[in-house]
């Protein structure tokens, strides 16, 4: 798979993924437009702009007409928020492409802001937050990001606090798309059964009359962390929920492949250590896993988990004596251990890019955020390249008691506890 870029006379970068063999086409576009660009008086508009984004506009005046259209066509369209993107895609039959790209060109130019559709959108929203802070599983990594970035930006929560979406008017949308939504802080992505020159033609038709934008630019991140953090987000649980980890790198970092294959070893499966030792053999949680995530100037390598309450003390101990193995307490990565997560990791790309959507995903986020674009097989080769030697040296380099916090969601009988066994 390889793709082919084009950059249009307003600065939109163009991205053609052709899959031969596919009878769909997904059409994406992203911005470089997330919650991280926030202000307090403005805290989840990325969010709900995403939403309004297919309330109607000057052309097809409803959400119905949008959704009516794209219906009749046997297609599916959605969006989704991150700290340092916006993506808004439709997915459809080939055939169908030059009706995508009118309708997303159409979206993002020409949104209507309707008074009264925010108004009940807002309800929808503030249900949304209700349902994420009913789901300990979905909120433990918004607790452990603010514990990470504290009171900024990057720290807050994407959906945005329920006083600021009760606030939040037209006008907040004209002045939020006005700093970012510009077309050199774009990037549209053509994946699937298309013609590479055909989809560029279009772009231009449908894109290319876009004006440039002064485009904000978000806060950077500081980190001065000196001694083990730990945030508590007291709530009525079943269970007890954790996330622990450690600060690492951001995503261009030379390091980031090693920390992908070392939370696989982890935490990545059901025959990773986390999971057999911490589920299977005690059988202290219902659900653990580690990730490595990274944004554009920070990452952390953390491990999540659902844990009874009257054995938290036991699991994070456990967890972080599984993490103090990698660095040379216990044991050593096997070479049979570091094949088996590699595999992992890259069975796990391969099968997330059978899907149009996915690839043009793939593409997007590399060319926004990140200094140069891999192929899928690119970042195939690097994890097959890398060493149980470069494991622990960014085990050794990275778990360190002055990187390491403990987010928790639950009710917590004794904190002290906890401070007293975070450290590694």
């Amino acid at each position: 798979m390889n793709f082919n870029r084009a950059v249009l006379s307003n600065g939109l970068r163009v991205l053609t993924i052709p899959m031969p063999s596919f009878e769909s086409a997904t059409v994406m576009v992203m911005v470089g437009a997330g919650s991280r660009y926030e202000t307090k008086k403005n805290n989840g508009i990325s969010h709900f702009l995403e939403h309004m984004a297919f309330k109607g506009t000057k052309k097809r005046p409803s959400a119905m007409d949008i959704s009516l259209l794209i219906d009749g066509m046997g297609g599916e369209f959605n969006a989704f928020t991150g700290k340092e993107t916006t993506g808004y895609y439709i997915k459809s039959s080939r055939a169908k492409l030059e009706t995508s790209m009118d309708v997303l060109s159409d979206m993002l130019q020409n949104s209507l802001f309707n008074s009264k559709e925010i108004e009940k959108e807002k309800g929808v929203i503030l249900e949304e937050i209700n349902y994420h802070d009913d789901s300990p599983t979905h909120r433990i990594g918004d607790v452990y990001e603010r514990l990470l970035y504290g009171d900024t930006p990057l720290g807050w929560n994407i959906d945005g606090e329920k006083d600021v979406i009760r606030q939040i008017q037209r006008q907040d949308f004209l002045d939020y798309t006005a700093g970012l939504y510009s077309p050199n802080n774009m990037t549209l992505v053509v994946a699937g059964g298309i013609e590479e020159d055909k989809a560029v033609e279009l772009a231009n038709k449908y894109f290319d009359k876009m004006k440039r934008l002064d485009i904000l630019r978000h806060i950077k991140v500081v980190e001065n962390q000196t001694k083990p953090g730990i945030l508590i987000k007291e709530k009525k649980t079943e269970q007890i929920h954790i996330a622990i980890g450690f600060r690492t790198v951001p995503s261009i970092h030379k390091d980031k492949y090693p920390l992908y294959v070392l939370a696989a070893i982890l935490g990545g499966g059901m025959s990773s250590r986390l999971f057999h030792e911490v589920r299977e053999e005690r059988g202290l949680a219902y659900y653990v896993g580690t990730s490595s995530d990274h944004y554009s100037d920070c990452g952390s390598l953390v491990t999540g988990a659902g844990i009874d309450p009257k054995r938290a003390g036991e699991a994070i101990r456990v967890i972080l004596e599984e993490y103090g193995k990698i660095v040379g307490r216990g044991s050593r990565v096997a070479s049979s251990e570091l094949q088996k997560a590699k595999d992992f990791i890259k069975g796990h790309t391969v099968l997330r890019l059978e899907d149009s959507r996915s690839v043009a995903n793939f593409y997007a986020g590399q060319e926004l955020l990140e200094k140069e674009i891999d192929n899928p097989d690119d970042v195939l080769a690097k994890i097959d390249a890398v060493t149980i030697s470069q494991i622990e040296d960014v085990a050794k380099k990275y778990f360190v008691n002055e990187g390491l916090n403990l987010a928790v969601i639950g009710n917590i009988a004794n904190r002290q506890e906890l401070e007293i066994l975070v450290k590694l």
